[in-house]
């Protein structure tokens, strides 16, 4: 849950910039400045449901990340983005054959261990698409389509560093590494300002890896993980957006 009030801090931020003030020296009715080819850079959080193969193995996830966009006066655009994933529920338990018939882990010190299991990874791509307006203003339904590598893994976090069996390079049997290629969407709601002061984005955002793992043994099932995954992900995204415009003088603006 504290995700999703993280995207929700986020998202009355964005809000609040819905009601900048507007000076009557630069009204934007009168004054538009955001037209032309631009430069959009996005800073972002989002919350996000897994599901698929995914589902089996985490629960809930945040992403936060960016991107960099370039944008024609026709409001196509083309980019880079990269996000990490983050979380808290894990659901496949790595360390099952570490553990007591109580579900408790041993240390080398012969008292309990304190381990935690953790969501980790990352997703780096391309997109393109297109801002579809209704009027003479600069924002409308956002709709985008991407590609790119995805890659998540169980962090094993040993608190009181007492487990010989996680250091070093042991810990790749238990981390569960997997990683493929990955489709992505978006489709939500793009404002960008007349007065280049309220720029920001939100929406739903989809995605679908084709994954596998990458690990040559996994020491809770004693083999190597063989099989093709879909891992599947689906939530809301919101993002700051900082554009820079280039006027027909080659000079840029933001």
């Amino acid at each position: 849950m504290k995700y999703l009030k993280l995207l929700g801090l986020f998202a009355l931020f964005m809000a609040s910039q819905l009601q900048a003030q507007r000076f009557p020296e630069h009204p934007e009715e009168v004054d538009p400045r955001n037209k032309g080819k631009a430069i959009l850079f996005h800073f972002g959080l989002g919350g996000q449901l897994p599901g698929g193969d995914l589902y089996d193995r985490f629960g809930l996830n945040g992403v936060y990340g960016g991107g960099v966009e370039f944008l024609t006066e026709n409001n196509f655009f083309i980019g880079l983005e990269g996000l990490g994933i983050f979380g808290t529920e894990v659901k496949d338990d790595p360390l099952i054959n570490l553990r007591t018939p109580d579900g408790f882990i041993i240390g080398n010190d012969r008292a309990l261990a304190s381990v935690a299991l953790r969501q980790r990874g990352w997703y780096a791509g391309g997109n393109i698409g297109k801002i579809f307006t209704f009027n003479d203003q600069r924002h409308g339904l956002r709709v985008s389509l991407g590609g790119g590598w995805q890659q998540h893994k169980i962090r094993v976090q040993d608190n009181r560093q007492v487990l010989t069996q996680i250091t070093g390079d042991y810990i790749k049997g238990y981390d569960r590494l997997t990683a493929g290629f990955t489709l992505n969407q978006f489709i939500g709601w793009q404002h960008l300002g007349k007065l280049r002061r309220n720029n920001w984005m939100i929406g739903f955002e989809f995605s679908q890896g084709f994954t596998k793992s990458f690990r040559d043994w996994d020491f809770s099932e004693m083999k190597k993980l063989e099989g093709n995954r879909l891992d599947l992900r689906f939530g809301i995204k919101a993002a700051w957006t900082l554009p820079f415009y280039m006027t027909k003088s080659d000079e840029i603006y933001y």
